[in-house]
């Protein structure tokens, strides 16, 4: 096969990605217009078309069915509960796993409250606020580190019903966090970081405040 060919297979490829998950995402929006996940929805089905022809290195997220859960980690608050970058940079990636896998159960994991809120609940109100449908997201305010994610997800997990995970968090803190979710019991079966998604998909959200 001539060299050349490579870089339009390669695009092909991204182009019927970025078409299947658009498809999906357009067979699970709400109908009403105007909500934040309905424009959330049309801003990421604009970037996954130019994330699918324009950066071939990076691969799309891929979607889950219901058995999988999406499981955020949570990152230290502000004294006064406000999120940190570092936070609302992980929930922009599961939100965006969460809008390409709409069967899926979403888990915020996170406790050391500041300010009277956890971890958890500051995420699962910044999901909320997208769209996101409140029964999707399952609320694990304990967890103190790394391990008492793990441990407390395992338990949630069990009890919706979900046999593997998807992790969310930061790219320097995954391979740790993977290790300690598998040894926990959890079959790890994606990862997703900030990093590792295409710049174009993340563009919807603006810079994390």
């Amino acid at each position: 096969m001539p060299h050349h060919t490579i870089p339009l297979l390669r695009s092909c490829t991204r182009i019927l990605a970025g078409t299947v998950v658009a498809a999906g995402m357009l067979l699970n929006a709400p109908a009403a217009l105007g909500d934040p996940l309905s424009d959330a929805i049309g801003a990421l089905i604009g970037q996954l078309g130019a994330a699918a022809t324009g950066q071939p290195g990076q691969p799309l997220p891929t979607p889950r069915g219901p058995g999988t859960a999406i499981v955020v980690l949570g990152y230290g608050l502000e004294p006064d509960g406000r999120m940190r970058p570092e936070l609302v940079q992980r929930l922009e990636a599961g939100f965006v796993q969460a809008v390409i896998s709409p069967q899926s159960p979403v888990i915020v994991t996170g406790g050391n409250p500041r300010g009277g809120v956890t971890e958890a609940d500051a995420m699962a109100r910044w999901l909320i606020e997208r769209g996101i449908a409140p029964e999707r997201i399952h609320v694990e305010p304990a967890a103190a580190d790394t391990r008492e994610n793990a441990a407390n997800s395992a338990v949630l997990m069990r009890a919706i019903g979900t046999g593997d995970a998807v992790l969310v968090t930061s790219a320097d803190h995954m391979p740790r966090a993977t290790g300690i979710f598998a040894d926990a019991g959890i079959p790890v079966i994606g990862t997703l970081t900030p990093d590792g998604l295409p710049p174009l998909l993340l563009a919807p959200f603006g810079p994390a405040a």
